[in-house]
Order: structure tokens, then C-alpha cells, then sequence
């Protein structure tokens, strides 16, 4: 099988490295076409021996990159198209319907309630979807959360699977070692209580709550943010004026996956906090959320499908905070006074490992080809293989 992915850019994000991450652990040949900013995920997966083609789209109305990106197709030879993202789901499934492809699958990865990759939901952005989604054969989304927000927009439930965001478990795991080295690269003190943030720098995100929330807590609290967006200038003065700037690091982008560059990645960073703090009111999945619970954090969050959509329990160190700088202060004084824990991943960690939602991804692409209806639209992954564990730090050992 032969599979071509569009994706709108190829930028530090999410949805992005969740591509980079499932082309790892997919079983067919993949090629990428990133319509705009072949970013510092297109040179990873370049380095993973995917090859990827910049179309060079100019914005929004370049409809010269239709046809161009529907010969791209043709001369692939591909038998299924797979879009992400809004712009590249609307070209890429109209590309592939002139290319002659007929098995379409989409990816939702950020439908919220009342936004879409952080831009407000109108009328006309809902019935571009709605037609291009006519147009494929199957849209994914990526919790069941975002499954029920597009049958109330009017997508066809038989059309829609869930096939959720995953993890590889085993690249948190908690790592004192680590810890010690990327804290000291950091600047950040070895005895500090580091509370992270996670995500991209934009409104919807809410980390001036975490701002305001780190001023009323104890000098010894640091606020560490990773992640690169147009809101970094105005949190910077957010800082200056609650008078924490000098607690507040800008770790800035930063690679799920390693690629080349310098600096610590991801899971490192998650080693180096003391807890995870996630003040966005909408998500679609809460993949920062359920990364930081792989790393045996302790969770304060305000929205997480990703948790919310699982059964009680499943992650007893994750706490639902409202969205204010008051709660999220003595939410976090709370966990700072509880003292450091075992840093184990629990039970929710393990339900998104990215084996099984690349084995869901397959029966879907399998539904796609036959013409027939991907099945039921579980949040149950199928039986697939045991993903790896994490090491796990010993009980009640802190990890200072």
C-alpha cells in the first residue's frame, strides 16, 4: 500500500510531530507533501528516510496549488490520500478526487467547540468542511470528543472513526539523570519546584493563568513553557508586571522526536518539572497531558479529552482545575507541599500507546479501500502489540 499525506505545514506542533511519530510505527510506504513552511518536522522526517515536497503554497486562495498538488498525486500512484489540518484536508481531498483517488481519509485533529486551530468557527469555515468532508471516505478524529463535536456539525456518524493521538511510553520515562543535566543547561536551580507548560504560544492556550498563578506562589516556584507562538511577546510582559520574569523560562520550541538539534527535547524537559499545568478551557485530545502522565507528573488541567474520555481512575494524579490564576495557585501550592512521588505512568499513559493507534489507523485505511464503513466508533484501541514500558522510578524515592 502506498500513502500519501498532506499536511499544511511542517512546523513544531502537535498535529505535526503526532505525524511524524505514527509514519514510525505505520507498515506501508508513506510520502508527505507539506503545502506551506517545511519546518524542523520535515527535516526529522527527512532523517527517517520519508521523503517529503514542499508545494509552495502562497496562502489561503492559491488555487494553482490544486492542480499541481492533483499531478503530484496522479504520478504517485497512490492508493490513499490522507489530509491534516484544515487547509490541507479542504486541497488535499479535492486534489485527490481530480487525481483519481477515491480512498480519502482525514485527520481532525482540532476541532473544538468554538474554535479550529485557534481561529473562531463561523458559518463559512463550517460549510468548507462540510463539503470537502463529502468528498473523502473517512474522517478520524482523535478522541471521542472530537467525533461527537463533527456528527453535531453534521458529518455522518458510519463516516467518522476514532482513532486517538499516541505516545511512545517508553521515551517519558523518568530519568534522574536527566534531570540533574537538564536543569543544569537550563539554568534552573537543582531544588526548585518547576511547574511546566506545554503547547504552543497562542491566546487559547490560557498560560497567562499560569503567570498570574506563579506570583502567588513561593519564590522557590519556577514557571517553565515550552513551546513557540505569536503570544510569547505579550507573556513576556505578562511576566514583568506580575513581577516573575525572573522565574519565567522560554524554553521555546522543542522536538518531540530528536532532530539534530541542539538542546534538550521534550521528555528531558518533562523530567526536569515537578508538575504539568494546562490551563486551555478547549482541547481536542490534551496530548501535553497525557505526555507529562507518561513521565509520572502529577496533572492540574482544565480540559483533556484524553482523560475525560476514559474511565475513572485511569489517572489518579491528574485533577481538573477552572481556568483561573487563584485555582491554579492552590492547586499547585497543593502538589508543591505534597512533596515529590514515585514517577510512574499511570493507566492512561499506557491506553495511548502509538502501536495501537497506529493499528486502528490501519483497519481504517483497510475500511477506506473496501469501500465499506470504518466500524464502530470506539475509544478502545484493537488488540495489537505490547508497547514498551517505561523504567520506573522506585516507590516513595524522590526524584530531587
Amino acid at each position: 500500500m502506498r500513502v500519501l499525506h498532506v499536511i499544511t505545514g511542517l512546523g513544531v506542533g502537535g498535529a505535526e510531530q503526532q505525524l511524524r511519530l505514527l509514519l514510525r510505527h505505520l507498515p506501508v510506504e508513506c510520502d508527505v507533501v507539506t503545502l506551506t513552511n517545511p519546518g524542523p518536522v520535515a527535516a526529522g522526517l527527512t532523517a527517517d528516510g520519508v521523503r517529503v515536497v514542499h508545494l509552495g503554497m502562497a496562502g489561503n486562495r492559491d488555487l494553482a496549488a490544486l492542480p499541481r498538488l492533483a499531478r503530484f498525486v496522479r504520478r504517485g500512484r497512490y492508493d490513499l490520500v490522507h489530509t491534516h489540518l484544515y487547509r490541507a484536508c479542504l486541497y488535499g481531498r479535492i486534489a485527490a478526487r481530480l487525481a483519481g483517488v477515491r480512498a480519502v481519509v482525514a485527520t481532525e485533529h482540532s476541532l473544538g467547540d468554538s474554535q479550529m486551530e485557534g481561529r473562531p468557527l463561523t458559518s463559512g469555515v463550517r460549510a468548507l468542511y462540510l463539503m470537502g468532508e463529502r468528498l473523502g471516505r473517512s474522517t478520524v478524529a482523535v478522541s471521542p470528543t472530537v467525533a461527537a463535536r463533527l456528527a453535531r456539525w453534521g458529518v455522518p456518524e458510519p463516516r467518522i472513526a476514532v482513532v486517538p493521538n499516541g505516545i511512545e511510553l517508553a521515551r517519558f520515562g523518568f530519568d534522574p539523570a536527566s534531570r540533574r543535566r537538564t536543569r543544569a543547561l537550563l539554568g534552573l536551580p537543582e531544588d526548585a519546584f518547576v511547574v511546566g507548560g506545554v503547547g504552543r504560544l497562542a491566546p487559547g492556550k490560557r498560560f497567562d493563568v499560569l503567570i498570574d498563578a506563579l506570583a502567588g506562589l513561593p519564590a522557590d516556584c519556577r514557571l517553565l513553557l515550552v513551546g513557540g507562538g505569536p503570544q510569547e511577546p505579550a507573556l513576556r510582559r505578562a511576566a514583568q508586571r506580575a513581577g516573575v520574569a525572573g522565574r519565567v523560562l522560554f524554553a521555546g520550541e522543542r522536538p518531540y522526536l530528536p532532530d539534530g538539534s541542539s538542546g534538550p527535547d521534550l521528555p528531558a524537559l518533562a523530567s526536569a518539572m515537578d508538575v504539568l499545568a494546562a490551563p486551555s478551557p478547549e482541547e481536542a485530545f490534551g496530548l501535553a497531558v497525557v505526555e507529562a502522565l507518561a513521565a509520572g507528573l502529577p496533572v492540574r488541567y482544565t480540559s483533556c479529552p484524553a482523560l475525560e474520555d476514559l474511565p475513572s481512575g485511569a489517572a489518579p494524579g491528574a485533577l481538573r482545575v477552572p481556568c483561573d490564576a487563584g485555582a491554579y495557585a492552590r492547586a499547585l501550592a497543593g502538589v508543591r507541599a505534597a512533596g515529590p512521588g514515585p514517577r510512574a505512568a499511570p493507566e492512561a499513559a499506557r491506553h495511548y500507546c502509538i502501536t495501537r493507534s497506529a493499528a486502528r489507523l490501519m483497519d481504517v485505511y483497510a475500511a477506506a479501500l473496501a469501500r465499506t464503513a470504518p466500524g464502530a466508533r470506539s475509544p478502545k484501541p484493537p488488540q495489537s502489540p505490547q508497547c514498551p514500558q517505561p523504567p520506573q522510578s522506585p516507590q516513595g524515592v524522590s526524584p530531587s
